[in-house]
């Protein structure tokens, strides 16, 4: 590395699928760049399985540490392998029906009665990532440039956790509503296995000191 390196620093400011973060970029080589940056994004939504409806909240927190290699010295395209720490989660909160009622593996369930349903998704908290991109903020004088990131980032497979609070109802009632809810568990878990590969978009503007 030359003594110019350090001049060679880039920091980019990012939204996406990550949420609103940066990466700051340090030449290693000719052709290949590091960065570490993060992301932080919350979103809201709705889903459901068979039985049951959800509101959703996702969190997703990233810090990573990321290799850039460029094939072509004259290119600003470029290949993207690394490591993150994954603090992406989902939160879960089950939605009575229009009656006000649950109603899981053939059986309903009063909410006023057996209280409310909650529950979390959560992912490896280290994930590998791998993409594509185009951005070079060494390779430019000093200034403003654009770069773009497109890649996935293998966060394993979700974890779903379901419980109920305040339950008021007989206990046998609340037994075989903790039981059922173990069922419906495993349905919210068949349906969040596709956020097993997170997909990222990232666009930016990076600053070369």
């Amino acid at each position: 590395m030359t003594s110019t390196s350090h001049a060679e620093v880039g920091v980019a400011g990012e939204i996406g699928t990550t949420g609103i973060g940066f990466h700051a970029s340090i030449p290693v080589q000719p052709n290949l760049n590091a960065r570490l940056g993060l992301g932080y994004l919350g979103y809201s939504y709705s889903g459901s399985t068979s039985d049951m409806d959800y509101k959703l909240k996702l969190k997703a927190n990233t810090y990573d540490a990321l290799l850039d290699w460029y094939p072509n010295a004259d290119s600003s395209f470029r290949v993207t392998t690394g490591l993150a720490y994954n603090g992406n989660k989902i939160d879960v909160d089950a939605q009575p029906n229009a009656a006000g009622s649950y109603t899981i593996n053939g059986r309903s369930y009063s909410a006023g009665s057996v209280g409310q349903v909650t529950g979390k998704v959560s992912f490896n908290k280290i994930a590998p990532y791998l993409g594509i991109g185009w951005g070079r903020p060494s390779s430019k004088d000093k200034g403003w440039s654009f770069s773009t990131d497109i890649g996935v980032l293998l966060q394993g497979s979700p974890r779903t956790t379901l419980s109920n609070t305040g339950c008021g109802a007989a206990s046998a009632v609340c037994t075989q509503f903790t039981n059922d809810l173990a069922r419906e568990n495993e349905q919210l878990q068949d349906e969040v296995k596709r956020f097993k590969a997170y997909p990222v978009l990232r666009v930016g503007v990076s600053y070369k000191f």
